[in-house]
């Protein structure tokens, strides 16, 4: 490198750009794979071995990249997405571009730019003769937002076998690291009713759209933002035509809960709906598909080591709790957590989403110290 240093802005921008142009929908496994093509060709001149676990259920492929060294006990886990949120032919409307302190292309900030910094720190440890003292795993998914069914099992196989679990989603509000996270639960209701000719028979009718109305108004009564629990019905649909009785509506919902305590009571309270007009049904599937991530004492001693290190590169490390769920959901409950160690930025999964330029470096180089120092 002719720059003798290896955390070059410049250098690194250059390598997220690469992993941005190439547009990974969760939907479109095909270009999901491409990037993990160029990965896993990253790392081909690393001390590392590659596994490549091909994708089911419509999702793309996963890869796992393990250190050659440390691997006989628990290490660092580290994780991240490659897939982004938005469809295809969006880079279209967000090309890659630099304006001043900001950064802007699809998944930028959720989260190329972090997947892209934790490799790009792992090369630099590799380039030194020093190897850390744990063993590193990096796993690349293809799934994540949609709720990783498909790599779940894995976060929480490599999750258990790992002493720290260090998660590449961006940092919040100015670089603040995460050590919380609500527990994200996601239900289908279904409403059946009794179909009629809406003018000439209305009495033989059971509205199943009128049952939702009941429904939607006691799910978003749930809510209680005091205790941090939200429920939103985001999708809704019913009916054929204007002038027959509805048979048949239907609904999505998404909860977010702090606590296992707030999980069971509500999964509870929204599986246990159930109709208010005779001759209608209502019917819910679901569950809770991320756990919470409570702030655990493990996770609190690695929160402050991280703090020490940040302070040492000179800037403040301050955590917080937020309402998103991530795959550091997954191993939070038994092993030592670490979220928002990506890059700082704004607007994921919008038009505008950007990393700060000026984040790069001391992000690099934070986990870089992380990888030396965690034992």
């Amino acid at each position: 490198m002719a720059n003798s240093n290896p955390f070059d802005t410049r250098t690194i921008l250059d390598g997220i750009r690469r992993w941005v142009e190439i547009e990974t929908p969760t939907e479109a496994p095909d270009q999901v794979n491409k990037l993990v093509s160029l990965v896993a060709d990253q790392y081909r001149d690393l001390p590392v071995t590659l596994e490549r676990i091909a994708g089911v259920d419509g999702c793309g492929d996963h890869l796992v990249v393990r250190s050659t060294w440390g691997q006989d006990r628990p290490g660092i886990l580290v994780l991240s997405h490659l897939d982004t949120v938005h469809p295809m032919g969006f880079i279209e409307r967000l090309p890659f571009k630099v304006e001043g302190d900001s950064a802007f292309g699809p998944g930028i900030y959720d989260m190329k730019g972090g997947a892209y910094i934790a490799h790009h720190a792992f090369r630099a440890l590799c380039a030194t003769s020093d190897r850390s003292p744990l063993g590193i795993t990096h796993i690349f998914t293809s799934d994540e937002e949609i709720g990783s069914p498909t790599s779940r099992a894995l976060i929480e196989k490599e999750g258990r076998k790992a002493r720290y679990v260090l998660v590449t989603e961006p940092a919040r509000d100015g670089g603040k690291i995460v050590t919380g996270r609500k527990g994200v639960g996601r239900f289908q209701v279904f409403i059946k009713g009794v179909p009629a000719h809406a003018g000439t028979r209305p009495q033989d009718g059971r509205s199943a759209v009128r049952e939702l109305a009941n429904v939607i108004q006691a799910l978003e009564g749930m809510n209680d933002l005091k205790r941090g629990v939200t429920v939103n019905v985001g999708v809704v649909s019913g009916g054929t035509r204007p002038n027959v009785t509805p048979e048949e509506a239907y609904a999505e919902v998404d909860l977010r809960v702090p606590s296992f305590a707030d999980a069971e009571e509500f999964v509870g309270r929204i599986l246990g709906l159930t109709s208010k007009t005779d001759g209608v049904t209502v019917t819910v599937k679901g569950d809770l598909n991320r756990p919470p991530y409570e702030k655990s004492n493990a996770g609190a001693s690695l929160y402050e080591h991280t703090k020490v290190l940040a302070a040492e590169l000179g800037f403040d490390l301050i955590d917080m709790h937020t309402g998103g769920g991530s795959d550091g959901n997954f191993t939070a409950a038994h092993t030592a957590t670490l979220d928002g160690l990506g890059v700082d930025g704004k607007g994921a999964h919008t038009h505008y989403e950007q990393l700060y330029v000026s984040s790069l470096e001391p992000r690099a180089r934070l986990l870089y110290r992380l990888y030396q120092t965690l034992q």
